[in-house]
């Protein structure tokens, strides 16, 4: 099958690229109004962008009305918001962000999230979220009337106790089980993992055994 993107409905467009393009991270930002409220909200059009600055981006929709959402909103207002990674643990609670609430409601308030405070930022950083992502906006690009990408600089890096060895740096992946998104309701475990062989002979082995 094939399809001319630039000639489908923007509904579609999103159910086939988001079903295809799979799995990708979530975002789970928190950000602060001017007036003091704290939002969070998932996003899984996102992704580290490179270490030197340390970037990454959040592609932010907007309302069917072009308006900003409360995270779009509240990033352009003050520059400032935490990337919060989601485990298996803060799953549901993640989901249940996606939850239309309105601006003055705060969704760590109803849905029981702890917050701690950032180190460098105003926004405070969940406190259940096994790392979190301090970051000022670089940069945003906005792309037509409904979507506002926002490259963020990376100033502070919070990891949990466990997951990163002090001496070597290296992540336990027994101690840390991100989650990533499919679509719609459904996600997916990163426990099960497998590595490729890097050898200098990998490429005749394979040719042994068949598979090119």
């Amino acid at each position: 099958m094939h399809f001319d993107l630039s000639a489908l409905d923007t509904g579609l467009c999103y159910k086939l690229l988001s079903s295809l393009v799979l799995p990708r991270p979530i975002a789970l930002l928190s950000t602060q109004s001017p007036a003091g409220i704290v939002n969070a909200a998932p996003y899984s059009f996102f992704n580290l962008m490179g270490d030197d600055p340390p970037i990454l981006i959040v592609s932010l929709e907007c309302r069917s009305d072009g308006t900003l959402k409360d995270s779009a909103r509240n990033i352009v207002d003050t520059g400032e918001f935490v990337v919060n990674l989601v485990d298996e643990a803060l799953a549901d609670r993640m989901h249940a962000c996606s939850t239309a609430y309105p601006p003055e409601v705060s969704e760590p308030e109803v849905l029981g999230l702890s917050l701690c405070p950032s180190t460098v930022i105003k926004p405070p950083r969940l406190a259940d979220a096994p790392v979190a992502l301090e970051c000022t906006l670089f940069q945003k690009i906005e792309i037509g009337r409904r979507r506002l990408l926002a490259i963020g600089q990376i100033h502070w890096l919070h990891v949990r106790d466990g997951i990163i060895d002090p001496a070597t740096l290296r992540v336990n992946m027994a101690n840390y089980f991100p989650i990533g998104r499919l679509f719609a309701d459904r996600y997916i475990r990163t426990r099960d993992q497998f590595t490729v062989d890097t050898s200098p002979d990998f490429i005749e082995r394979i040719k042994a055994e068949g598979r090119i």
